[in-house]
């Protein structure tokens, strides 16, 4: 039997509270963060991924917070980014309620903090999250970056996903960056050259605005479809994307 496609909304929070922009810019009060959770939850999302978009030290205890307070509430697996450092910042996201963690900044300053935290608590906890932008400086055509978009490595995105697999990630978060926000549909080449080199599933992100934007996404080679702005506006629901998921004949979870 086909593993279920995974339909996750993505809270993108700053200061306890969500925020949303188009390619990671100009970003605009979406809502509480509990409330919006605990609303997708009822709809039926798979799982929740909750983005620390500042990440600051001073704003961690905020999310610990916002964690905390969600995982009182839904009842399915969160993944928790942003500001994770060192595994101990993964013990108290753990404690607080957060059951993966996604990692990309620190993992590019020190790709050893991805085996450390594999070793000590299991691939299926570290979620690699790359942000990821079409580029004419490297060899697949596409770049990794940090900052949201705005700060370009020197990292070839299909490289870099090839050697954090080796080194212990257990799922591959690909947001592109230029379809962020936009609403025109996700990036299907980028999902497919990520199918093509990840031997781990592989979350589709940034761009959904239509329910016709995620059965091909899933057919490019998505393991799971991520967005927030369409769910955050209310333009649609998780059940209208399992909806056109299953017509499309992929399995959902009802």
């Amino acid at each position: 039997m086909s593993l279920a496609v995974r339909v996750i909304p993505c809270l993108d929070v700053a200061n306890g509270r969500v925020v949303k922009g188009v390619n990671f810019q100009n970003l605009r009060d979406a809502g509480d963060p509990v409330e919006l959770a605990k609303r997708y939850y009822e709809q039926g999302a798979d799982e929740l991924t909750f983005l620390d978009v500042t990440a600051t030290v001073d704003d961690r205890s905020t999310t610990y917070d916002v964690v905390r307070a969600t995982a009182e509430q839904v009842f399915i697996p969160l993944t928790v980014g942003g500001g994770i450092r060192s595994v101990d910042d993964v013990s108290r996201l753990q404690a607080s309620g957060a059951d993966k963690v996604g990692v990309n900044s620190a993992a590019i300053a020190r790709p050893a903090l991805i085996s450390e935290i594999a070793d000590r608590y299991g691939a299926q906890v570290l979620v690699l999250s790359l942000d990821v932008k079409r580029s004419g400086r490297t060899a697949s055509g596409f770049v990794v970056t940090t900052h949201g978009g705005r700060t370009e490595t020197d990292l070839d995105a299909l490289a870099w996903a090839s050697q954090a697999i080796e080194l212990g990630a257990g799922e591959l978060l690909v947001n592109s960056i230029d379809a962020d926000g936009t609403k025109a549909g996700f990036d299907l080449e980028l999902i497919t050259i990520m199918r093509e080199l990840s031997s781990v599933p592989v979350i589709a992100s940034g761009g959904a605005g239509l329910v016709e934007h995620f059965p091909p996404a899933i057919a490019a080679g998505a393991d799971a479809v991520l967005a927030a702005s369409v769910f955050h506006s209310g333009d649609l629901t998780i059940g209208d994307v399992k909806r056109e998921l299953a017509a499309a004949g992929m399995v959902v979870r009802r």
